[in-house]
């Protein structure tokens, strides 16, 4: 996240009322409120890979037990989040995590909620503009990017500071800009900033791959397609469809299935019978790392970076929703990070604990003087694509093909604790009554629903 102090130096298009309630400190916090339940049952253990603790330690300048700390906080966080959401409805404003050991935060436009933030265990800020409203006011944005200035390739919804955030070189321009899109320009504040993303060319994720004989990228994380086919996800801007690739080893590995880039940057890789997809990331220094699932991190939260040049980095989690302009165009939707990469890390993987997050897209600066990278969040990647994430051990997640994922399941539904139903062929009970809605599918939300 950039530091308040730049932000105030913008050219603040954006007026913000603010309010902070604050909640009580966890200990003081009931042992029955919402925050608390995540927590204890977060997928992240109490004993977490001893080179994980020591890389966000060393990258976010925090000791061994604030970082385990933080794993647990943020791993209840993000489960939290849909919850929130539920609860606040309209007025619902963001949620994101903060300090050392990452105190849940949310944010609503209505005052009357707060106490109900507070009760489910989270600290309550006031604001003026609901994340609805950002996020519209986003996509008109991204609507005008055929027209915004090459001086402003960055713009995101930030919920910390309740506004649409443009990144920009030539202040002015982008003023101008932004006042011609349709976009509503009190929810848009402008700041200088020497940021000149580009994708990371030449790069790996955990393990390097090659296309054709040329360029070299990383692998994002282990896929299945149909149960059958295996695979990875990659940035876009690695290869076009039927584009083939070698392995680290310089064998036979694989064909581009599927590639998106500008617009998007993502892609799979279908490899043939001579690799198997494994459900771990190299870690480099921290070890071999698994993965045991795809739930979203929130802004705050610590995240780290897995390729070939840099090899493992850790940072945090500054926005979700942030749009981006490379040379050839502009990518929507990608998460902005505090991460550092160079040139040979495009494509590798994003992990959060033990959570898959998204694949290397671009950014700015380096491992040397420090930098911003954007990664192409995973679950879109495999909704897109048919795709299924594989975890520990190498075996599928229960995630399914979203257009066709079969069961009882359904959105707009209200659930009460303890109904069951069906998805992806496997059994899920409730574990908090809530009504459902798209992207609350059972795999994707173990704080509501537990695999039985």
């Amino acid at each position: 996240m950039l530091p308040r102090k730049t932000l105030t130096a913008g050219i603040a298009l954006a007026a913000v009322t603010l309010i902070v309630v604050p909640a009580v400190a966890y200990a003081a916090r009931q042992d029955d409120s919402l925050f608390a339940a995540a927590r204890a049952s977060a997928s992240v253990t109490a004993d977490p890979p001893p080179g994980l603790v020591d890389a966000l330690a060393r990258d976010l300048g925090v000791t061994g037990e604030q970082a385990e700390q933080r794993l647990l906080n943020e791993a209840a966080a993000a489960g939290i989040e849909p919850r929130l959401r539920a609860l606040l409805g309209p007025a619902y404003a963001g949620t994101w995590v903060t300090g050392p050991t990452a105190t849940p935060v949310a944010a609503t436009t209505d005052p009357s909620k707060a106490a109900a933030i507070t009760a489910a265990g989270v600290e309550a800020r006031v604001v003026t503009r609901s994340l609805g409203h950002l996020d519209r006011t986003k996509a008109a944005l991204d609507q005008a990017s055929a027209t915004a200035p090459r001086t402003a390739p960055v713009w995101y919804v930030d919920v910390v500071e309740n506004a649409v955030i443009v990144l920009t070189s030539t202040p002015a321009k982008a003023t101008a800009w932004i006042r011609t899109s349709g976009a509503d320009v009190s929810a848009v504040r402008v700041v200088p900033s020497q940021e000149q993303p580009r994708p990371y060319y030449d790069v790996r994720g955990g393990d390097a791959y090659y296309i054709g004989s040329g360029s070299r990228c990383s692998v994002g994380f282990s896929v299945t397609r149909a149960g059958s086919q295996g695979g990875f996800v990659t940035a876009g801007h690695c290869g076009s469809t039927g584009a083939t690739t070698t392995g680290s080893n310089r064998v036979a590995q694989g064909t581009f299935r599927g590639s998106s880039f500008p617009g998007n940057d993502y892609a799979w890789v279908e490899v043939n019978t001579q690799w198997t997809p494994t459900g771990v990331v190299n870690g480099y220094s921290a070890g071999i790392l698994p993965v045991r699932g795809s739930t979203v991190a929130q802004p705050g939260s610590s995240i780290c970076r897995s390729g070939s040049t840099t090899q493992w980095r850790c940072g945090s989690v500054q926005q979700l929703n942030t749009s981006v302009t490379y040379p050839q165009g502009t990518v929507s939707g990608v998460t902005r990070t505090s991460v550092c990469a160079e040139p040979g890390d495009s494509g590798g993987s994003f992990i959060s604990g033990d959570q898959a997050q998204g694949v290397t897209s671009g950014g700015s600066g380096n491992c040397g003087s420090g930098g911003t990278t954007y990664f192409q969040p995973v679950n879109e990647i495999l909704s897109t694509y048919g795709l299924t994430l594989a975890t520990q051990g190498g075996g599928p997640s229960p995630t399914v093909t979203p257009t066709n994922p079969g069961g009882t399941w359904a959105p707009g539904t209200a659930y009460a604790a303890g109904a069951t139903v069906t998805y992806g062929g496997a059994t899920y009970r409730c574990l908090q009554g809530h009504t459902s809605q798209p992207g609350w599918e059972p795999p994707n939300v173990p704080a509501l629903w537990q695999r039985v």
